[in-house]
């Protein structure tokens, strides 16, 4: 008789934040690079590295966030708190904009 259900493994499998984690201690990524690779939102990504943000504050690993770039005029947004893409520049105005990465140290 064939049974009408495939077995459940009993292997655990990571969560998605410790798959973030994983990816990100490996090298710089952006959002849309670890959205792809995991197969998740990337919005779902951004709520993800927010509380992998705050659970790291205890721990003496930091998450590390190059800041976004505008790629018409070269402006740096360093001040920028929030981990999302910028929508456009506050100097030309521009919305070419190159994404934050982040990575683990």
């Amino acid at each position: 008789m064939k049974p009408k259900f495939p077995p459940v493994s009993t292997e655990k499998k990571e969560t998605l934040r410790r798959q973030v984690m994983a990816l990100l201690s490996e090298g710089h990524l952006s959002a849309k690079e670890i959205s792809m690779d995991i197969g998740i939102r990337e919005k779902d990504v951004y709520q993800h590295l927010e509380h992998i943000q705050q659970t790291l504050r205890q721990e003496t690993c930091q998450l590390i966030v190059e800041p976004a770039i505008c790629k018409l005029c070269g402006f740096i947004f360093k001040k920028r708190t929030r981990l999302t893409k910028p929508g456009k520049c506050p100097l030309c105005k521009g919305s070419s904009i190159e994404e934050p990465r982040f990575s683990l140290f």
